[in-house]
């Protein structure tokens, strides 16, 4: 399931929380309470989470290290939303996102697909299919032209950057 950053839809809830700038949207300001939240996030149909202590540390040092980026929402100071994951290549890999108020995870997203389209990504990969992700316009493709796409991505020659700095 991937999120072509020119194939994004914005939905009017969304478009409206933007235009009445509900958040403040920072880049890389807190990853890990960011990953934390993301991990602490009751989901239904699961009993608990993916994300345990372990992973938290290996994506914090990958956030160190320039590759794990984290896009979180405030709200009078709260962290209210937020998504994570892993730039590498001209490509993004989602991990996980979350939300305490309505549009918080969403708008986060509006802003990873415009510091995509920024950097020149070509895709954000944003895993497995669902609902919500086929709304905002992510859409599936078969495996081989996934992976013909994840080759050429991977091999640009990208060093990290610093997403404060550029976004």
């Amino acid at each position: 399931m991937l999120l072509f950053p020119e194939e994004f839809k914005i939905s009017r809830s969304l478009n409206k929380a933007i235009r009445e700038e509900r958040f403040e949207i920072k880049v890389d300001h807190d990853f890990r309470a960011t990953i934390e939240s993301c991990a602490s996030i009751k989901r239904r149909h699961e009993d608990s989470t993916w994300i345990e202590s372990d992973m938290i540390e290996d994506y914090v040092q990958l956030h160190q290290r320039g590759i794990a980026h984290s896009v979180e929402a405030y709200q009078d100071g709260k962290l209210v939303g937020g998504l994570y994951g892993l730039s590498m290549g001209g490509l993004f890999f989602g991990e996980s996102m979350f939300h305490r108020v309505p549009e918080a995870s969403k708008a986060c997203l509006e802003k990873l697909v415009r510091i995509a389209t920024k950097l020149q990504f070509d895709f954000i990969d944003c895993q497995v299919h669902n609902p919500h992700l086929e709304s905002i316009g992510a859409r599936e493709i078969e495996r081989s032209r996934f992976l013909d796409m994840l080759e050429k991505g991977l091999a640009v020659d990208k060093q990290p950057v610093d997403w404060k700095k550029e976004t």
